[in-house]
């Protein structure tokens, strides 16, 4: 293992010198406990990641970083294709634009508490959830090619949403350059029955109080304030997701030694962005992004029919939707010069900054909204995008809190029974159909999610607004 020390270049970021294979530091945007609480994995992965071709700038990890497969989650990294840059499965991970949407309700937490338990029953019921679980709508191929060409566009046209919808998403819902036809039978076949499900893991639907507000500016043109509600949904591309992740990652690690890169671990498994395989993950991964962002959409129009029935005066207009598991082209100024580069997020989220051009209009004087999800009994926050984050960090931040224990440790330690009885005793109703699911997911399994917001803050990466405290949870 590297002892290099690391330098401490203020109270919320450190940095490590690139030694050995590294073509570039790594920098870890933290406070001492969240960098001393990281495995020791987090520090070896983000530097094998730093040994990559064609990295710019640095290898980031950002103040939830923990170990994942290949990259550590948590991690940022950009490559230029113009310098031999690669592109890395295990950079995006497995779920592939797994995200978070927000939308607001209208309503203040006094209009929800009378219809607690019936509003959290009548969600469970419309939502499909779980390991596996399916929906009421199937795909033969030509409209799964649909699907996966226009994404929430594609779901907004068959009646899922309103096109008001789109200003409000990533890529205004629908990633160019997607190509359907590098997404294999075996991975459409696993998406065929599961669109409009949330899955299973750390994915859920709250019901969620705006419980502090820490800038009001950005809170007002956001349309939200303190005792309002809104509801998250956490999820992302499902089976074809995991699949094209699956697929791809194999070739690549099959074919690195032909473009003549050395693996320091197989699992950062990568390709040239120019090389035949990595334009087919590129479309692929593009693709699943049109997975993901159609499955928020039709769990939105499900969550506002639930709604209706159960308060009808509630209206759910889109706040935002920001995915957390992308590659995505970007242009970014780097030493002074605009290039145009391949950022990875693998849980992390993108975080632009004020005036940024593809933002919607009505945003752009306060930056992007970024949706930070806590786990099930805890707090979620909403941050803004920064300026100074645009430099910092090709414009990312954090995207949760960061697991600090594995699921494995989590089910020996706690029942999923008994917190889901603890959790309603604190006025917080959860459903979910696996028990075991909920005790691999206990608040207890995860940092401190106020302490990751408090260092990303302070780091500059973005800026706190509002806190969210949860009112009921629909688990898979």
């Amino acid at each position: 293992m590297d002892i290099t020390p690391l330098e401490q270049i203020s109270e919320d970021e450190w940095r490590l010198p690139a030694v050995g294979k590294m073509r570039a530091p790594v920098i870890f945007y933290a406070d001492r406990a969240l960098l001393e609480g990281m495995d020791d994995k987090v520090r070896t992965q983000a530097s094998n990641v730093a040994t990559l071709p064609g990295i710019v700038k640095a290898s980031y990890v950002m103040p939830d970083g923990h170990w994942g497969y290949g990259f550590p989650i948590g991690g940022v990294a950009a490559f230029d294709a113009d310098e031999g840059g690669v592109v890395s499965a295990g950079g995006v991970g497995f779920d592939i634009s797994c995200g978070v949407r927000c939308l607001r309700t209208g309503l203040q937490a006094g209009d929800v508490e009378p219809v607690k338990e019936q509003l959290v029953d009548a969600l469970f019921q419309h939502i499909p959830a779980g390991l596996g679980s399916t929906g009421g709508i199937h795909l033969d191929d030509a409209e799964m090619t649909e699907m996966l060409l226009g994404g929430a566009r594609w779901a907004i046209d068959r009646g899922w949403g309103s096109p008001g919808d789109l200003e409000r998403i990533e890529e205004h819902g629908s990633m160019r350059g997607a190509e359907p036809k590098h997404v294999s039978a075996k991975a459409r076949s696993r998406q065929r029955d599961e669109m409009g499900t949330l899955g299973s893991g750390n994915h859920y639907l709250e019901v969620q109080r705006v419980a502090e507000v820490f800038a009001p500016d950005v809170a007002s043109e956001l349309s939200i304030a303190e005792d309002d509600v809104v509801v998250s949904i956490h999820c992302g591309s499902r089976g074809l997701g995991h699949q094209i992740g699956t697929e791809y990652l194999r070739e690549m690690a099959i074919a690195a030694a032909d473009h003549g890169i050395d693996l320091p671990d197989r699992e950062l498994a990568c390709a040239p962005l120019r090389s035949e395989v990595g334009r087919r993950y590129l479309g692929a991964m593009r693709a699943g992004i049109n997975c993901a962002l159609a499955n928020r959409q039709i769990i939105t129009h499900l969550t506002r029919e639930v709604f209706s029935d159960v308060l009808p005066k509630a209206e759910l207009p889109l706040l935002y939707d920001v995915s957390h598991n992308t590659c995505k082209e970007e242009e970014h100024v780097v030493d002074g010069v605009r290039r145009r580069l391949f950022i990875h997020r693998k849980g992390a989220t993108r975080a632009f900054g004020p005036g940024h051009p593809e933002l919607p209009e009505q945003l752009r004087g306060i930056g992007q909204p970024v949706l930070i999800g806590g786990s099930m009994g805890t707090e979620s926050w909403v941050l803004a995008g920064t300026a100074e984050g645009m430099a910092l960090s090709f414009g990312s931040a954090c995207h949760g809190a960061g697991r600090r224990m594995s699921r494995h440790r989590a089910k020996k330690q706690w029942r999923g029974s008994k917190l889901i009885k603890n959790l309603a005793h604190r006025g917080i109703l959860v459903r979910s159909v696996s028990m075991r699911g909920v005790a691999e997911e206990a608040p207890g399994a995860y940092k401190d999610v106020r302490a990751v917001v408090d260092s990303a803050d302070r780091a500059g990466l973005a800026r706190k607004v509002a806190r969210l405290e949860p009112m009921l949870c629909i688990k898979g």
